[in-house]
């Protein structure tokens, strides 16, 4: 070791070994950086960066060997060989390549050391090769136990710096590794030259073919300048590539959860069905959208619903098969897709498998998150060839499984679109059933179940059509709710029911219903005190329900809009209780008057123990609470029983009363009657006049 001390201090040119250090440095944090960035690159695309590292390695490896031997104070004539030392820098890429690759993807018997070891055998082959093109007037002995040295430097350094490139992603592990390389090329090279004696000898001449160290100079910035040169050109190319890669990705990829989007699909679906078809093939498109996920955001928050959104996405990647996707195109809705289909029951095992991954409870902190599945599944080319009328058609069967109680996927029929086209046409003839005077209010009794008396009635809408006939509410109604029409719709019912009611002679109350949209709107209770000043009747007569559900939306809006209401002086009753969210925290925030137990609890109250149960404890709940309740759906007289025996004040069913039209009640509720020939008022037109008259323009009646 003091003779490699002594070649250090007496044998070199210190300009040249300080040149010789910030080179090796400058390089070797160069060739950390790619071979970082080849490791974060996926497998099939790091070769090239792999590449680049080792040429970054192996000119930090030639550069520091060769600037440091042109500091190297030779007492002899001396030239280098120039085949001898470009086959020495073509050496030192090579092995480095091979090293760092075999870094990166070690086959599965060799740890990723092994890949150092190889760097470290390059060190020693490019400086090995390198003196062997030193051609002067004499000749190297070697010092075994010093050139056994400088190899395990370069080895043990070589291994210690792919150890901590492969092995750590810390901070630290990359200056580390840096001063790893640096130690593994300065410890071998200037070793192995303490253990390089030149011994003069006058009879062997040096080669006219070798070049000076003037020319060496030269070869090493050139060769610099170009490796440098050839590493930011390709760098630059790549990054660029990449770059319109990340945004071609971003653009065609769901950002929140990294499945491919609609622009995906739109592209990725015309191709497979073209493909598909040249050879016979079926391809299957399924349409997922969530149940209830709706309720995970209002309830639980937005961070929920992500969080509930990236799961899936993860389960569904792991649970894919060669030729399936899933992709997401909406807030909860993914569209799957599978090729080369052979029969149905493949197609029956992709759905019920994606079913499973979407019905696995989901963990957000304590709560368990849980939603459902509707599916809809059309296939090409049976139910089409083209791309927009496959998505359509599945789109078709995931409504009718979402409205099924039983189905959770379900196969797109012919019939589907003409049950599309009944419910567009009655989406547009339901916004002209206002002006054309084509609805009716029936109305139905509400009684105390003590006295037999009826206490008031609730306004149920009907719709006469023209052609049609009377169009059930279970199907007009979803569609005036998915259109907006409802608002309008619900003006008109409490318009026409108020100021029908206000010219009873008796003063029984009206109960109205009031849908979600309707309570988002702020100035409601403004339509509602508009209304019984224009119609002239007592805010203590007016009933309003709402429901469960409606209350979810913006809870902190609803209940501002509800103690307004409540100011005004009418009622507020909470509509089918028991069938949406029924939480404790409802029944004490919001301040209702009333509570209307839902049919389905009703039916059962005899037969039904669970029914009777929750019955029982509504009943007591809402005593407790200051609350009277009512039940709808009393249909016969054990039900009635029941709710007496358990101090129910109201019903209402067809036990009482089915819904008629006003005319059929105008002796019970003391309808002012007309003089013969002369029609009876239409309440409708009544409170259209009334509205007309007394309030502001923009509640004029819609023509």
């Amino acid at each position: 070791m003091l003779r490699v001390i002594s070649c250090l201090a007496y044998e070199h040119d210190y300009t040249f070994v300080i040149a010789a250090a910030i080179v090796c440095v400058m390089t070797s944090v160069m060739t950390v950086r790619l071979f970082d960035r080849a490791g974060r690159i996926p497998s099939g695309r790091r070769l090239s960066w792999i590449v680049l590292s080792g040429m970054a390695g192996g000119a930090a490896i030639w550069t520091t060997h060769f600037v440091a031997m042109l500091g190297f104070q030779i007492p002899v004539d001396h030239a280098f060989h120039v085949g001898l030392t470009i086959a020495s820098l073509v050496i030192a890429i090579g092995a480095t390549a091979c090293g760092f690759y075999l870094a990166v993807e070690p086959p599965r018997s060799l740890p990723a050391e092994t890949g150092g070891l190889v760097t470290g055998v390059g060190i020693v082959a490019m400086h090995f090769v390198g003196m062997a093109g030193l051609n002067s007037a004499g000749r190297i002995e070697w010092d075994g136990n010093l050139v056994f040295a400088s190899v395990m430097f370069a080895l043990g350094f070589g291994a210690l710096t792919v150890h901590l490139l492969a092995r750590y992603t810390a901070g630290w592990s990359r200056p580390m590794a840096m001063l790893s390389l640096v130690l593994g090329i300065c410890t071998m090279h200037f070793t192995a030259m303490g253990a390089a004696t030149l011994v003069p000898d006058p009879s062997v001449a040096v080669s006219p073919n070798a070049v000076p160290n003037e020319f060496l100079a030269v070869l090493i910035l050139a060769t610099m300048a170009v490796v440098a040169g050839l590493i930011l050109y390709v760098m630059d190319t790549r990054s660029q590539r990449e770059l319109i890669e990340s945004f071609r990705h971003a653009a065609r990829h769901d950002p929140l959860t990294g499945l491919p989007n609609r622009a995906f699909l739109s592209e990725y679906l015309p191709a497979i069905l073209m493909q598909e078809q040249q050879f016979g093939k079926l391809t299957a498109v399924l349409v997922i959208d969530l149940d209830r996920f709706k309720d995970i955001n209002d309830v639980h928050g937005h961070h929920a619903g992500d969080l509930l959104l990236q799961t899936l996405a993860e389960r569904f990647a792991l649970c894919l098969r060669p030729d399936e996707l899933v992709s997401r195109v909406g807030g909860d809705e993914f569209i799957a897709i599978k090729q080369q289909v052979m029969d149905r029951a493949a197609v029956d095992e992709f759905a019920r498998r994606l079913v499973a991954c979407v019905h696995a409870p989901v963990q957000c902190g304590a709560t368990a998150l849980s939603v459902g599945a509707s599916v809809g599944i059309s296939l090409s080319p049976r139910d089409s060839g083209l791309a927009e009328e496959l998505l359509g058609r599945a789109d078709l069967a995931m409504y009718r499984a979402k409205r099924s109680l039983g189905d959770t996927i379900c196969y797109y029929e012919p019939s589907m679109d003409e049950g599309r086209r009944e419910r567009s046409s009655l989406a547009m003839e339901l916004r002209y059933a206002i002006e054309r005077d084509q609805f009716e209010l029936y109305y139905q009794p509400q009684l105390d179940i003590r006295t037999g008396q009826i206490r008031g009635y609730e306004a149920l809408l009907r719709w006469k059509h023209h052609t049609r006939g009377f169009v059930p509410p279970s199907e007009f109604i979803p569609i005036a709710e998915e259109t907006g029409l409802i608002i309008p719709i619900g003006e008109w019912v409490l318009r026409t029911a108020c100021a029908e009611v206000a010219g009873w002679a008796k003063p029984y109350g009206i109960a109205v219903n009031i849908a979600s949209a309707q309570l988002t709107q702020a100035n409601l209770p403004k339509i509602v005190h508009e209304t019984l000043i224009a119609t002239g009747l007592s805010a203590s007569r007016l009933e309003l329900e709402i429901t469960e559900a409606s209350l979810i939306e913006d809870r902190d809006r609803t209940l501002h809009v509800i103690r307004q209401l409540k100011a005004l002086g009418v009622t507020i009753a909470m509509d089918d209780f028991g069938t949406g969210y029924s939480s404790l925290s409802t029944l004490q925030t919001f301040p209702f008057d009333k509570v209307k137990l839902d049919r389905s609890f009703i039916e059962g109250v005899t037969t039904n123990e669970i029914s009777a149960a929750i019955v029982k404890a509504t009943i007591l709940l809402a005593a407790s609470l200051r609350m009277s309740v009512i039940a709808e759906g009393v249909e016969r007289q054990e039900q009635a029983d029941f709710l007496q025996a358990e101090g129910c004040a109201e019903a209402q069913g067809f036990l009482y009363g089915r819904p008629q039209p006003v005319g059929n009640i105008a002796d019970e509720v003391g309808r002012p009657k007309v003089a013969a020939g002369t029609p009876a008022p239409d309440p409708a037109e009544l409170s259209a006049r009334l509205l007309s008259r007394q309030l502001p323009p923009r509640w004029a009646p819609i023509h």
